[in-house]
């Protein structure tokens, strides 16, 4: 739950400190600028809303890690991405975008405050505790703040136990630990795909038992 605070404090206050002329910046999602990203986190914030007011009775059918499906690596081309990009191009003042981010999430923020950690919750036809549900996110969040710097060197990064946590998460998720002389960051950019690894880095990934990108959903 603490993680989960401190990594959407973090990547909410990166998105309040950008500049209009940042919004059209390309992203580290492939096919997205910065406004597409941060309209794609404003539904994200929607989701944990929903989520955490769709209580289950059943068992747990998933965990923090489970909750993740390992697919193909996005090209840009799906229709929910494309419907996003057109999302974000009707907002024209960024500033719109960024009071409308900020609104939904404090109070997705505050919605996972409140709620009880070992209450079940339903999301995608499965059922989580809320504190796998957050744990899981801990990871989205992560990732898209990663993205969301990717080409803006001076802005704050996540934070570093957000890196360590998310690292752990996917290592778990792929089955396999990545070389320690890869930093988290550097794991967590490498093992989804957004960065390509370099001739030395690549022999030290070779050993691993997994094929990477891992590119999760």
């Amino acid at each position: 739950m603490d993680l989960f605070s401190r990594s959407w404090t973090a990547l909410r206050a990166a998105v309040a400190a950008l500049a209009d002329d940042d919004f059209e910046r390309p992203s580290g999602c492939t096919g997205w600028l910065v406004r597409d990203l941060v309209c794609h986190l404003i539904i994200d914030a929607q989701d944990v809303l929903i989520t955490l007011a769709t209580p289950a009775a059943t068992e747990p059918t998933r965990d923090a890690i489970t909750y993740w499906e390992v697919g193909e690596p996005p090209t840009g081309d799906d229709p929910l991405d494309a419907l996003t990009v057109r999302l974000a191009a009707a907002y024209e003042d960024p500033a719109l975008l960024k009071h409308h981010f900020d609104d939904v999430g404090s109070a997705a923020g505050r919605a996972a405050a409140l709620a009880d950690p070992g209450a079940r919750v339903s999301t995608r036809d499965q059922v989580l505790t809320v504190d796998d549900y957050l744990c899981a996110y801990v990871l989205e969040w992560t990732l898209h703040h990663l993205d969301l710097t990717a080409h803006l060197p001076d802005m704050a990064e996540p934070p570093a136990r957000g890196l360590s946590h998310s690292r752990a998460t996917l290592e778990k998720i792929a089955g396999a630990a990545f070389p320690a002389s890869l930093s988290d960051k550097d794991a967590l950019l490498i093992g989804t795909g957004r960065r390509a690894p370099t001739a030395a880095e690549r022999t030290e990934l070779d050993g691993l038992a997994v094929q990477l990108p891992i590119a999760i959903g």
